[in-house]
């Protein structure tokens, strides 16, 4: 899997809040908006995946 680049027009206010969060963790803002995308996309899915199991065995 390669890389791609993604540009993302953002107002300075957020962007202020983005990197105060990154820096209470180490990371630059690059990094922690993409931990967070990859948080939330697995955070969906696992989702997904207990309410699938849960209408397999008719828990829902």
């Amino acid at each position: 899997m390669g890389t791609h680049v993604l540009s993302v027009r953002i107002d300075g206010e957020l962007l202020e809040r983005l990197r105060n969060h990154a820096a209470k963790r180490g990371m630059s803002v690059q990094d922690y908006v993409v931990r967070t995308l990859i948080r939330d996309d697995f955070d969906e899915r696992f989702k997904t995946a207990v309410d699938e199991t849960e209408k397999f065995y008719g828990l829902t």
